[in-house]
């Protein structure tokens, strides 16, 4: 029987919410949370322990928390190290990707997780330990849970693994030689004309060099006066009215806020609050000017650094938020923008 030990964060490893997202790491024996699904569909191997720690944590102390787990770990039989499925949770991806890179690094066993595409986590990590493609929430778990068994199953097997798309993981840029039966496909040459007979044909093909696409944005001509600019200010922090008018989800948001300011010098604490379900939400109730530093633009309004700031500010929130979706939201703010001439935006976070 094979060992495996699994990583959770504080939610999945039972301890609790957000307002646990600062527990410290700790291990227990067996399975727990998504463990017990582990155990169900691994085959010759079982949970031996799992790791739990906060997302906070793990975020704002990473080389403190990897090096208390690794002290954990180092003399726990191990033949496979799993982390998630991390779903589309920002901050869990990310320390998925950092807890497995460290066990692979430092105590040479192979690991795995499963992120969402949409995931800062799987642009960071990919290259460095398979990432198997999850979905974008726990619904998803049975599915997530089970490509992650199929795939460690085999290796422990010692049965061959195929390629990222057979397998269902986001591709590392690896090529590795690969010699086929039918001899005349061995040449490069044969398989190249293949590929342009049916291009030219309008039949199906794959190439075997796929070229990443780049959705790159060009840069903005830098703003020559700024005394006579107006500033626009957005966020994705989701400070909004203390009622949030537009119901701005606290994550994966699909809606937007466009609030006045107009005669503020400043945003009150109990007029404006944050929504976002991402970080410790006391420091921003308390002064929403730490994520819309609205105080701060007024004073560059008044010393003539700016010409004046736009009289509303936008808000969403970014915490597992697509990409579609902020592109969708920001071709719908941009008019707004341009009616009131904008010149330059500053987009806050958190």
């Amino acid at each position: 029987m094979k060992n495996v030990i699994l990583y959770l964060n504080q939610f999945f490893g039972g301890v609790g919410g957000e307002d646990k997202a600062d527990q410290e790491p700790f291990i227990v024996e067996g399975a727990i949370g998504p463990g017990l699904a582990y155990n169900a569909a691994l085959k010759d191997a079982k949970i031996t322990h799992t790791v739990v720690c906060g997302d906070n944590f793990m975020g704002s102390n990473t080389d403190e928390a990897v090096r208390r787990i690794m002290e954990m770990l180092k003399d726990k039989p191990m033949d496979y190290f799993i982390a998630g499925p991390a779903f589309q949770a920002g901050r869990y991806t990310v320390a998925c990707g950092n807890i497995c890179k460290a066990v692979q690094e430092q105590l040479g066993v192979p690991v795995i997780t499963s992120m969402n595409e949409e995931t800062p986590g799987v642009n960071m990590f990919k290259k460095d330990m398979i990432i198997m493609k999850g979905g974008n929430s726990a619904a998803r778990m049975r599915k997530d849970v089970g490509a992650v068994c199929k795939y460690v199953n085999k290796v422990l097997a010692g049965e061959p693994v195929l390629g990222a798309d057979a397998e269902g993981y986001f591709p590392r840029g690896n090529r590795h030689e690969l010699f086929l039966e039918d001899k005349r496909e061995n040449t490069a040459a044969y398989r190249g004309v293949q590929m342009l007979i049916k291009k030219m044909n309008k039949q199906p093909y794959q190439t075997e060099l796929v070229i990443p696409k780049k959705d790159l944005v060009p840069i903005a001509p830098a703003i020559k006066d700024l005394s006579k600019a107006t500033i626009a200010m957005l966020n994705t922090g989701g400070i909004v009215p203390v009622d949030n008018p537009d119901r701005i989800q606290s994550a994966s948001a699909t809606r937007w806020g466009r609030y006045d300011i107009s005669g503020m010098d400043r945003l009150e604490a109990g007029v404006f609050k944050t929504i976002h379900a991402g970080f410790d939400p006391a420091a921003a109730n308390d002064d929403p000017n730490v994520i819309m530093p609205i105080d701060a633009m007024r004073a560059y309004e008044r010393e003539g650094k700016i010409g004046r700031l736009h009289p509303f500010f936008y808000t969403t929130v970014g915490t597992g938020t697509t990409e579609a979706e902020a592109r969708r939201m920001a071709k719908e703010i941009i008019p707004f923008l341009q009616e009131d001439h904008v010149d330059g935006v500053i987009m806050l976070s958190t």
